[in-house]
């Protein structure tokens, strides 16, 4: 069954036209990620499915029936919410048909009326019935999210958490997912996979996380010169098939050209050859000239060359017994290291556990409480962070990266700076525009054409990937691999980790940091685990599903449950047949979701997804199972409680 369809629609904003006569058909349980580079209109896209923009023409149809979530890019704003009051505005248009539907039941209805209050009543059950309060602590029950907190009080891996339950909590037949990774941590990134993974409805996605993209889509959907090209398989698969079209394309434009200009030669012959020509021919030619004056080539790449300093001494940095605590925690304990000239380094750990501070520790910003640090000697440093922090928003993208001149040197060669801007992917006009009107992928990559123009034998960066597109991602990777200087990497792209670093940092216990040789992936198959400080603790966990069931019970107690009065004895407590019931409840809840943690375990190894359909499916079928489960467990839990 179709979800979402795209039929010929076209969106222009002034002279940038996003889409021309775009198709798409989103299929029911498909989970499709939307590609493009910055500013290709990836989510205009999600805002005219939304509706907050409306098609220039063409139309966009969602089936009948069909419920509509999204989780947005930015954090939360509502900072002074309750996490249960901000979850239960995802149920807005839920409890809008209840107050319609109650408002109708008050009146007199006639053939019609009733018509569209059995319509009411037929969405409201398709959504998750009448008990909205419920279905709130349903969802914060199963993603352990503590009601009363307000979300001033949690991290931004934990809002981004919130976000996500609300907009789970209306049971959505399509969601929404824009830069789902975004302010997370590699601990709860695998944690979004998992439950995404498990989700039952259609996924339309945007991120710039490959390896988040390769476990997740089943498409791939290019946003390309205003149209939408269409994918089938994964990221991987993607690439592979993108390059052969990009090639065929190229042939097929070469040999038009050159029929072309044959033509063309033709046509410019003598008087003779022109009275005797062929006019059919000339009609060709003239359609010719048309489809040559509408082709739209493939957007220009973009070229990142990294400005190289003279070579630096053999030794780089050498910690000895070096540590730092805040707040009497310990983020760094009697760390000794050594970095030669050439080590390519990746710093990988979760959010609060140290990465920025060590790595002000080895540039010598910030001095060690304990150790000794002896840094090298010719050291040029470009350090990425540091340019993201001096970023002026009233400043032109021109001014910053040129410091007010029209050229800079370029391989020992003056170029004009807009001319080197081209290679960040900024045109003429946009690299004349302040800062301020900037997204978030060009802010980066001003700071990337800045730094590089700097030349350098240490290579800093801390978290350069955010925003990028993917095709900037791959070029800088590129440049990377070819950068002769020693390279230190802070990042949660764990792709990026992957293709630019030999060996990686790992933040595993309390302030205690181990080597390994490799990228990501060659730490992951060690089995270890990170350090986890953006967590509740498990009293606070505890604490939040018991307020979750405490809450949903007291719900069904005000309701009531008079279907119920014939299971009780007549002092009104439970008979032994449900008091049996209720006392194994607890024991199959624990039993179930350790059930669930062991599949999501399995779902969660490397290579899993690359499998065919029919190994993966008992699985993930088996997930959504106990997560029905638990559910209803939970319920019944509450419902027992209370009589």
């Amino acid at each position: 069954m179709s979800v979402l369809i795209f039929d010929d629609v076209s969106l222009a904003f002034g002279e940038q036209q996003i889409l021309k006569q775009a198709n798409f058909v989103l299929e029911a349980r498909e989970r499709v990620c939307l590609i493009g580079r910055n500013g290709a209109g990836k989510t205009s896209a999600f805002r005219l499915i939304s509706g907050e923009v409306i098609a220039d023409s063409g139309e966009i149809r969602i089936s009948s029936g069909i419920q509509v979530s999204q989780l947005i890019q930015s954090l939360p704003n509502e900072l002074d919410s309750t996490v249960h009051a901000y979850v239960a505005k995802g149920l807005a248009s839920l409890q809008a048909d209840i107050d319609e539907y109650e408002a109708l039941s008050q009146k007199e209805l006639d053939a019609g009326g009733l018509a569209e209050l059995s319509k009411l009543q037929r969405s409201i059950e398709a959504h998750g019935g009448w008990h909205i309060d419920q279905q709130v602590e349903s969802v914060l029950s199963e993603l352990g999210l503590p009601p009363e907190h307000k979300l001033s009080e949690l991290s931004g891996g934990w809002q981004r958490r919130v976000a996500l339950a609300r907009a789970l909590v209306n049971q959505p037949d399509l969601l929404l997912l824009d830069e789902p990774t975004n302010h997370l941590d590699l601990s709860t990134i695998r944690w979004l996979e998992n439950r995404i993974n498990a989700f039952n409805g259609s996924i339309l996605f945007i991120t710039h996380d490959r390896a988040f993209l390769q476990r997740i889509a089943t498409r791939i959907v290019e946003i390309d010169r205003a149209k939408l090209r269409s994918w089938p398989g994964d990221y991987k698969n993607y690439l592979r098939n993108k390059e052969k079209s990009m090639e065929e394309e190229a042939r097929e434009n070469a040999l038009f050209d050159k029929r072309l200009a044959e033509e063309e030669t033709w046509v410019r012959q003598g008087i003779k050859a022109r009275r005797t020509r062929n006019e059919g021919r000339v009609r060709a030619l003239e359609k010719m000239r048309v489809e040559y004056a509408a082709r739209i080539n493939p957007e220009q790449k973009a070229r990142i060359h990294v400005e190289q300093a003279e070579q630096s001494a053999k030794k780089i940095v050498e910690a000895r017994g070096i540590g730092f605590r805040y707040d009497d925690q310990p983020l760094i304990d009697n760390l000794s290291l050594k970095i030669t000239r050439g080590d390519r380094i990746g710093l990988v750990g979760n959010n609060g556990v140290g990465k920025s501070t060590l790595l002000k520790i080895l540039l010598g910003e910030l001095e060690p409480q304990q150790g000794s640090l002896k840094m090298g000697l010719n050291l040029e440093i470009g350090y990425f962070d540091q340019l993201r922090r001096k970023l002026d928003p009233k400043r032109t993208v021109v001014d910053i990266v040129g410091d007010g001149r029209d050229y800079i040197k370029i391989n020992g060669k003056e170029r004009h700076v807009i001319g080197y801007l081209r290679g960040f992917l900024f045109s003429a006009k946009r690299a004349m525009t302040p800062v301020s009107a900037l997204s978030g992928g060009e802010c980066n990559r001003i700071i990337l054409a800045k730094l590089f123009t700097q030349p350098s034998n240490l290579l800093v960066l801390d978290e350069p990937t955010n925003d990028l597109d993917v095709e900037t991602l791959e070029v800088l990777e590129e440049q990377l691999s070819l950068y002769s200087g020693t390279l230190i990497v802070v990042s949660h792209d764990r792709e990026f980790l992957d293709n630019v670093v030999t060996s990686v940092l790992v933040f595993e216990n309390a302030g205690k940091i181990e080597r390994y040789v490799g990228g990501y992936s060659d730490w992951l198959r060690h089995g270890n685990v990170l350090t986890e400080t953006d967590k509740l603790s498990k009293k606070e966990t505890r604490a939040a599903a018991a307020a979750a069931r405490e809450a949903a019970a007291q719900k069904a107690n005000d309701l009531g449950n008079a279907s119920n009065t014939g299971n009780l004895s007549k002092q009104g407590k439970l008979s032994f047949k449900l008091k049996h019931e209720l006392e194994q409840l607890p024991d199959k809840i624990d039993s179930l979701e350790k059930e669930m943690e062991k599949l999501l375990e399995i779902s969660n190894e490397p290579g899993f997804y690359t499998q065919d359909h029919k190994e993966t499916a008992p699985t993930l079928a088996r997930i959504s199972a106990c997560k029905k489960d638990i559910e209803l467990a939970v319920e019944r839990w509450a419902e027992l409680e209370q009589m």
